[in-house]
C-alpha cells in the first residue's frame, strides 16, 4: 500500500522555523519525484517544491526561493521540508505527494497520484 505521511507542523511566530516530514512507503522511493504543495482554505492547492529523491536537485515557488529547503533521506524514504523566516502568509496546510514523472519544474497537483493527509503549520504574527 502506497502511504506518504507528513509531520511536523504546528504553530510558529513569525519569523521563526519548523521542519516538515513527508515518510514514504509502500514503492521504490527513488522511481518517483516528491512534491510539497500547500493549500488555503477557498483556495486551489499550491505547489511549493519539486525534487527528484535520485538527483537530490529541486525546483522551489518563487515564493519560498531561499527561505524554503528540500532535503532527503533515501535510506528512510522521508523528505524533508525545512521552512525558515515564515510569515503569515506561509499560514497553510502542507502536503507531500508523489508523482511518475522526473521534476522540470514545480508540476500541477493533477500530475501527482498519491497524497499525505496533511499537516497544518501555523504562522502567527
Amino acid at each position: 500500500e502506497v502511504k506518504l505521511v507528513e509531520s511536523g507542523g504546528g504553530l510558529v511566530q513569525a519569523g521563526g522555523s519548523l521542519r516538515l516530514s513527508c515518510a514514504a512507503s509502500g514503492f521504490i522511493f527513488d522511481d518517483y519525484s516528491i512534491g510539497w504543495f500547500r493549500q488555503v482554505p477557498g483556495k486551489e492547492r499550491a505547489p511549493v517544491s519539486c525534487t527528484n529523491p535520485f538527483e537530490h536537485y529541486t525546483y522551489y515557488a518563487d515564493s519560498v526561493k531561499g527561505r524554503f529547503t528540500v532535503s532527503s533521506d533515501n535510506a528512510k524514504n522521508t523528505v524533508y521540508l525545512q521552512m525558515n523566516s515564515l510569515n503569515s502568509e506561509d499560514t497553510a496546510v502542507y502536503y507531500c505527494a508523489r508523482v511518475p514523472v522526473p521534476c522540470i519544474g514545480l508540476w500541477a497537483s493533477v500530475e501527482y497520484d498519491y497524497w499525505g493527509q496533511g499537516t497544518q503549520v501555523t504562522v502567527s504574527s
